[in-house]
């Protein structure tokens, strides 16, 4: 597959979960999770755009985590 630019959301099936392009840093894609937390570098190999259904789950997912972050006052559990 083709190198996606940073900013892309897309799905590493070797981990199956969607994430955000950050950067590329050798042979790895480095991803962030859409909800945000710790990056992690997959397989380019493995990783591929993201679907329709799969951008519209990202947009759940980050929804929930930027409501839940702003009734808890900023706040993790």
């Amino acid at each position: 597959m083709s190198e996606q630019p940073e900013g892309a959301l897309v799905f590493d099936t070797g981990r199956d979960e969607l994430g955000y392009v950050m950067g590329h840093e050798g042979p790895y894609v480095q991803l962030r999770p859409v909800a945000g937390g710790r990056e992690w570098d997959a397989d380019p190999a493995h990783v591929r755009p993201a679907t329709q259904d799969e951008r519209l789950e990202a947009v759940r997912v980050r929804t929930r985590a930027m409501n839940f972050f702003s009734s808890n006052g900023g706040a993790f559990p």
